[in-house]
């Protein structure tokens, strides 16, 4: 039996001596202090918008419940003028963008959301030099406004159509004519590109502005999905286009506009209808529009150079896996000028790193490389010939920024600050904005020069850091474990406050789990997080274990589950239980688990495989069975339900109803266009057929995140409830 002491011997360097205050009359973190107070919060910088002398950048501020973008000094972080002041002008804006000589801004407000990315909202025109201000489409509700580069037009989609305005003269221009609702879309991604692609807008301008290019989504043989929506005498349906695993997808093609002529071109991008074309570049100038093409199952990824004008490709590079080439985690993409070719990402050695290719797809060379992953190329430099990236190379639990030449030496570290690092860099890369937390200090928010020099602290969130000190608790302490195969998994621990190891507590597992994914990181955390903290507060020890098939620890770890989804990772999280359940002050007889979407998914199957080890479950929006989940994720990871049927079912929590046991609660939102309600009314149907009573509970009209108004605070309440009375 191994022991707690050597459980977290791997990640000491972790800070695992914490030494929080705490104080006799120190608060226990309450329900209300996480929920209602959002007592953990930190104060972010937000709008970042670099401008194009070097000297500034800009900034989104709210002042006297008005927004204002603020001009601030590169060189001494100091705001230097307001720019643009929504009191001044009676409008209280949520997102701004320049024009590129930064002549005019687009102004967004009254946001509305659609999906996930997707929006629409009305949107403003201002001008900087006159200081004229006017609404676009007469103040009608429109999508992805996007100024031309050479400062004389506005594109945008309405209607699902691509529309443009001549700034100088109100003219208005239709691209598209067939857009319709569940039939055409152009310009703006179908409901499976936008959640699993990433993606909403769906049209790009030519550099020099005299070209727009735009995907077209034909959705007419998609299946309708329909959703029942409450709160009316007679509820109304909600119909929207969502290809379930195996079903039609759209037809997708790209097209480039000629402004000056009027005509569009097709690009021919083969003759196979049945794949996807996720993004769209231009290549530096007007010549090359580069495409990505990937297959159906997502095991091909091609990139094609198109000429605009005739519509001919030519194939440039192609990157084949007998498991899957995950776009979301390759889409990385940089030109360089002068016909110098490109930078992009592969895991072709194992490991996610930067290579660099001629225009005509001969590698270069591999600029990154180790047993560790860039996880995001961030820019380059060609006057000093320097790569900027974030990596995991010192921890897979941390994200670091470091820059490297673009012969592949003298890398250099610009963040040894442990923790997580995220990077806004300046086009010109003199500057960049790193904002970081870790499990003891809350987001700092700093503008550093390219070698990693603080000019200024933007953001420090004192105010945050002296409250915390108000109450009693423990940050995440990190550890690592083998499995029986000797996979060693990374994890955390919560423990309460007055944490005494010769008592007995239960623990709560905490499980996401999904492919790429990670939960077990070195920052501040969320709602989630801190939800953790109050039962911690209330006596409970809540643990994270990130099982096979998440991200952050190569491709060998993130591939393992491929075509057998909930297999390795029900394993993992059951040895998990097990390993943690044999510390002395651990109640075996009280181990619980609980997670969201995919997290639903393995709280599910964890409590129906593992009943001896695991008593309680809460199931929050699950998947209950992959044939109800959309294509371009599922078939990713699974292939399709036609080609592997056990791999749908063999892991599906439908199929082992019979073996449940303990405390089962499910939760849904009713209004759920991701993971469909329809997911947790089949899995209580076959409950109910197994004769196994659980106790469920349903948010009308809520969707995937199940939040607005009261329902948070509900939410959490129940859960907390539940937890409390059967664990």
């Amino acid at each position: 039996m191994l022991q707690p002491l050597k459980l977290l011997a791997p990640f000491s360097f972790l800070w695992l001596t914490f030494s929080p205050v705490i104080a006799q009359e120190a608060k226990k973190i309450s329900l209300e202090d996480v929920i209602k107070k959002e007592i953990h919060r930190p104060e972010t910088v937000n709008g970042i918008n670099w401008m194009k002398d070097g000297r500034y950048y800009t900034a989104l501020k709210k002042r006297e419940g008005f927004s204002q973008v603020v001009q601030i000094n590169l060189e001494t972080g100091k705001e230097s003028r307001i720019l643009i002041d929504g009191k001044e002008l009676g409008l209280n804006f949520s997102n701004y963008a320049f024009n590129p000589d930064e002549s005019m801004a687009l102004l967004e407000s009254e946001v509305e959301s659609i999906y996930r990315r997707s929006t629409k909202a009305v949107f403003h025109l201002f001008d900087l030099r006159t200081e004229q201000f006017r609404q676009l489409e007469n103040g009608e509700k429109i999508s992805y406004a996007s100024l031309s580069p050479d400062n004389t037009r506005v594109a945008y989609v309405k209607e699902n159509n691509l529309f443009y305005e001549v700034l100088s003269s109100g003219k208005k221009v239709q691209v598209t004519f067939d857009g319709e609702s569940n039939s055409i879309r152009n310009g703006a991604a179908d409901w499976v590109y936008e959640e699993e692609f990433s993606m909403a807008k769906a049209f790009e301008w030519s550099p020099d502005g005299s070209k727009l290019a735009f995907i077209r989504f034909d959705e007419q043989e998609v299946p309708l999905f329909s959703m029942q929506m409450w709160g009316t005498l007679y509820p109304k349906n909600y119909e929207f286009k969502y290809p379930k695993a195996g079903e039609k997808n759209a037809e997708v093609s790209i097209h480039v506009y000629d402004l000056d002529s009027g005509d569009t071109q097709l690009i021919h991008t083969g003759e196979e209808t049945d794949i996807y074309l996720p993004r769209i570049y231009w290549a530096g100038d007007n010549s090359i529009l580069a495409i990505i093409r990937l297959n159906r199952l997502q095991n091909q990824k091609d990139i094609l150079f198109a000429n605009p004008t005739t519509g001919n490709v030519k194939m440039i590079l192609t990157e084949t896996s007998e498991t899957y080439v995950d776009l979301n985690y390759n889409d990385h993409f940089i030109f360089l000028p002068d016909n110098k070719g490109f930078l992009t990402t592969s895991e072709n050695d194992g490991f996610k790193h930067i290579y660099h290719y001629d225009l005509e797809g001969n590698m270069v060379r591999q600029i990154t490389d180790g047993n560790w992953e860039v996880t995001e190329l961030v820019g380059v430099d060609l006057n000093n010939k320097r790569v900027f990236f974030l990596s995991t190379e010192i921890s897979p639990l941390e994200r670091h920024f470091y820059s490297i030449g673009m012969n592949g030496r003298n890398k250099q570290l610009l963040t040894p600050e442990r923790g997580t690092h995220s990077i806004r860099m300046s086009p010109d890369h003199r500057f960049f904005i790193d904002a970081y937390s870790s499990v003891t200090k809350p987001l700092l928010s700093r503008l550093l020069d390219s070698k990693g020099r603080l000019i200024t602290n933007l953001e420090e969130n004192k105010v945050l850091e002296i409250r915390m000190q108000d109450y009693s608790f423990r940050p995440k302490t990190f550890f690592s474990f083998p499995t029986t195969d000797g996979t060693e998994l990374n994890g955390y621990l919560v423990q309460p406050a007055d944490f005494d190891p010769s008592k007995k507590y239960p623990l709560l597992l905490y499980v996401y789990g999904g492919p790429g994914s990670q939960n077990v990181m070195n920052s501040w955390g969320g709602t989630r997080d801190w939800w953790h903290q109050h039962l911690a507060a209330e006596g409970y020890v809540v643990a994270c274990v990130d099982n096979r098939g998440t991200g952050g620890r190569g491709r060998a770890f993130k591939h393992s589950t491929y075509a057998q989804l909930g297999k390795l990772e029900t394993q993992d999280q059951l040895a998990a239980a097990s390993y943690l359940g044999s510390f002395p002050y651990i109640d075996q007889e009280r181990i619980g688990i609980w997670g969201w979407s995919y997290g639903g998914y393995m709280s599910s199957l964890a409590l129906m495989i593992g009943h001896d080890l695991i008593k309680t479950a809460i199931s929050v929006a699950p998947v209950s069975s992959w044939r109800y989940y959309d294509t371009i994720y599922t078939e990713r990871y699974l292939q399709t339900p036609q080609l592997n049927p056990e791999g749908y079912d063999d892991f599906s929590p439908i199929s082992h109803v019979d073996k449940l046991k303990g405390n089962f609660l499910l939760i849904h939102g009713t209004g759920d266009d991701n993971v469909h309600f329809q997911n947790s009314v089949e899995l209580v149907d076959a409950l109910i057929s197994a004769d196994k009573q659980v106790d469920t509970f349903y948010y009308p009209n809520r969707n995937h995140g199940i939040s607005g108004g009261n329902t948070s605070w509900h939410l959490y309440q129940m859960m907390t409830d539940y937890i409390k009375n059967n664990l």
